[in-house]
């Protein structure tokens, strides 16, 4: 991994317009991933959460998924078997819930293949959503991430170029949309490459789409320089706990906005099953717990930093 990244990253950071400014973090924000499978799936790995945790030192805050695979800022995915805006309200009222006051988003991944044609009503829509999260969290703070670019690796997976010319597209529009929206921006799809067509050693997505631990790694390093942060390269057995503490409070936090059988608890067959809707505030104490672990977790990484 070590020769990956001396590799990589000489690339990466050539790259200079997502790190204009920095992103201020509070104490005590309480911060939500919100976007389609990119955020999702790096509860599996729980690689930014840790990297953010040390970067901000001494400031304490929370971090929440709700990512969400397939997902658009029209809340397609989120809808089940509504229309979309059925996925949107389902996300207000997690909003509503969490009450952040940090929203971290990333959409547009859906346009690689969709088209440029389709970005100025993406950009309506995002517009909407971000709307609709303000009107809960009047005080919100947000940083819009552009998508990444994919991978082309090597047949009989498809050629990307043209999804990644369409990214390019969709990450200039972004650029504008997120000033607009008074919104930090990180520029994800230059950190992580942009849309050079040679094929990496050691590839960071498992299909070309999806990233894989290593890319998940590399990715979050990079939106950790997007924010405008100085990662803390800390590696010890606390660190490793620390990672490992994340993932188990994300897998609770998961169980509890999102249980498998959430038709049969609150949806049209809840008349079934609806008295054990109540157990998923169980969860609650006990995600609680875990983040109290992850504070500790992270104190003592960063007190092994501090040693001479």
């Amino acid at each position: 991994m070590k020769i990956i990244l001396r590799l990589i990253l000489p690339v990466l950071f050539t790259f200079s317009s997502a790190r204009a400014g920095a992103f201020e973090f509070k104490d005590g924000d309480r911060v939500v991933l919100l976007g389609g499978t990119i955020i999702e799936r790096e509860q599996k790995f729980g690689y930014f959460e840790t990297q953010l945790a040390l970067a901000l030192g001494a400031k304490k805050i929370s971090v929440r998924n709700l990512g969400w695979s397939g997902d658009t800022v029209f809340g397609t995915a989120r809808s089940y078997f509504g229309p979309p805006a059925e996925g949107i309200e389902r996300l207000t009222k997690h909003l509503e819930m969490l009450k952040p006051t940090v929203l971290i988003s990333c959409y547009g991944a859906d346009l690689a293949f969709d088209g440029v044609a389709k970005i100025p009503a993406f950009i309506t829509g995002y517009g909407s959503l971000l709307d609709h999260a303000r009107a809960k969290c009047p005080s919100l703070r947000i940083t819009i991430i552009a998508p990444p670019p994919l991978e082309n690796l090597a047949p009989p997976l498809p050629d990307f170029m043209q999804a990644n010319a369409n990214l390019a597209s969709v990450r200039d529009a972004l650029v504008d949309f997120a000033a607009k929206q008074n919104a930090h921006f990180v520029d994800g799809f230059d950190l992580m490459g942009g849309a050079r067509q040679e094929r990496p050693a050691q590839p960071l997505t498992d299909n070309g789409l999806h990233y894989s631990e290593a890319g998940y790694k590399i990715w979050t390093s990079m939106l950790i320089e997007g924010l405008g942060l100085k990662r803390q390269d800390v590696v010890s057995a606390g660190t490793v706990a620390l990672r490992q503490a994340v993932i188990r409070k994300d897998f609770l936090f998961f169980n509890r906005w999102r249980p498998a059988n959430e038709t049969y608890l609150f949806g049209f067959r809840k008349r079934e099953q609806e008295k054990n809707g109540a157990e998923m505030e169980q969860f609650d104490p006990l995600v609680d717990e875990a983040e109290k672990k992850i504070a500790q977790l992270k104190a003592d990484a960063l007190a092994v930093k501090k040693l001479p």
